[in-house]
């Protein structure tokens, strides 16, 4: 057991060492899994670079020291039992040494007897924001009879528009009547049907993430564009 900082004690293995998950700071994206060791925890602290402790070259190194694909530091996390890492990291670039975005990128076999379970690209990105805008792009890509989102696409850009508006005004009603169950369905209408603009304009939702990063922790209102920031 070693200390990390005057508050954190955490609970190294018989190696000195702890397994570091990342994940993308934006979206929850499982990003790699690492090692860290004392130095390694130090050194991410103090620089806001991740680093890790490679246990085939037995040495510190940071993430992107060659390929300037480094993990800028949001925050740190560590588990119940203080013998796990959570590391909120934004990604410059690619995190994995293939060039894909995580290095959870292979899909393992499926022993669910339940064959009805779609996939689309077969990426691990994201949540149901992202599983949601990959079935929109598969019924805009092939399109079913028997899809509300395929018909809708097939309406064109002001039928999508139009169910946009209403969605909206729903929330709106719903948060007059202040109901909460109404509010979260009404709210969860309006965001998938926000995602099927999106996937009209072949725009990910990790855009709209980055563009929020932008905004956070800025405080203040942009005057000339009348738009307020998020703090």
């Amino acid at each position: 057991m070693s200390e990390a900082s005057p508050t954190i004690t955490l609970e190294f293995d018989e190696h000195g060492l702890l397994p570091c998950i990342v994940q993308d700071w934006l979206d929850g994206t499982v990003l790699m899994v690492g090692f860290m060791n004392q130095e390694a925890w130090e050194a991410t602290c103090q620089s806001q670079r991740v680093h890790f402790w490679s246990r085939s070259r037995k040495r510190l190194w940071k993430k992107g020291e060659t390929s300037g694909h480094e993990l800028l530091l949001k925050e740190m996390f560590v588990d119940c039992d203080r013998d796990t890492i959570l590391v909120k990291a934004q990604p410059i670039g690619p995190t994995c040494h293939t060039g894909n975005r995580s290095c959870f990128f292979s899909p393992a076999p499926s022993s669910s007897a339940n064959d009805e379970v779609p996939t689309f690209n077969g990426t691990a990105w994201g949540g149901i924001t992202r599983r949601l805008y990959e079935m929109v792009g598969d019924r805009k890509t092939h399109p079913s009879p028997d899809s509300y989102v395929s018909k809708l696409m097939e309406g064109g850009l002001d039928r999508i528009l139009k169910k946009v508006v209403e969605e909206a005004g729903e929330v709106l009603l719903a948060g007059k009547n202040k109901d909460r169950a109404e509010i979260i369905y009404e709210m969860a209408d309006l965001w998938f049907h926000s995602l099927i603009l999106l996937g009209h304009f072949s725009i990910p939702p990790e855009d709209i993430y980055q563009e929020l990063g932008k905004r956070f922790g800025k405080s203040g209102i942009r005057q000339a564009e009348g738009g307020a920031t998020h703090e």
